[in-house]
């Protein structure tokens, strides 16, 4: 049964097959206004200062098909503490609540984390050849940033969400990475 002390939270990213707390319900959501975007420069887990990875962010425009939790009243305030916990290590991001559109047609009004365009670590929108570039050449303490595409992709494909934008900057990003190490004489 739903209370209406219960809280939405919006899921683009790691969230929706990684919560890390616990929910009543998800369900496949869209909100508009927003898009999935490779537009925070990763200075640690996916890059360094010296050479920067790119990590995904909400960034405005277009909209973004994602996943909502229900989080029961009872939980509400510790799931926020852990997500804030979580997401803001580097405060690049700001918490917001966004009008979010369930599968079951039901709107609710999710609580997420957008991309902060104030912020030094907000990359914007980068050329398409630069963000390969960045994201092939990426390395930073969890990894490659390719790894952090690829499993972003596979559990997306997983989750029925088809991101097309995101499979061709794939092949791009190992066209790159091969020719960088087979250049052509």
């Amino acid at each position: 049964m739903t209370s209406p002390a219960d809280i939405w939270i919006f899921g683009y990213g790691s969230l929706m097959w990684d919560p890390g707390f616990a929910f009543e319900e998800a369900q496949p959501a869209l909100v508009h206004g927003w898009h999935r975007s490779f537009c925070v420069l990763s200075h640690v887990y996916r890059g360094t200062k010296e050479k920067p990875g790119l990590v995904l962010g909400l960034a405005r425009g277009g909209a973004c098909r994602g996943r909502a939790f229900r989080v029961a009243a009872a939980r509400a305030e510790a799931t926020l503490a852990y997500l804030h916990e979580r997401e803001m290590v580097h405060y690049v991001y700001v918490f917001r609540e966004v009008p979010a559109t369930l599968a079951d047609g039901r709107r609710v009004t999710a609580k997420t984390y957008v991309a902060d365009t104030a912020h030094g670590q907000f990359a914007g929108r980068l050329p398409f050849d630069e963000t390969v570039r960045m994201i092939a050449e990426g390395r930073g303490k969890s990894g490659t940033n390719v790894e952090y595409l690829e499993n972003t992709i596979r559990h997306l494909d997983e989750l029925g969400i088809r991101e097309g934008a995101l499979h061709k900057l794939l092949e791009a990003v190992r066209r790159h990475a091969s020719q960088s190490r087979h250049p052509r004489a």
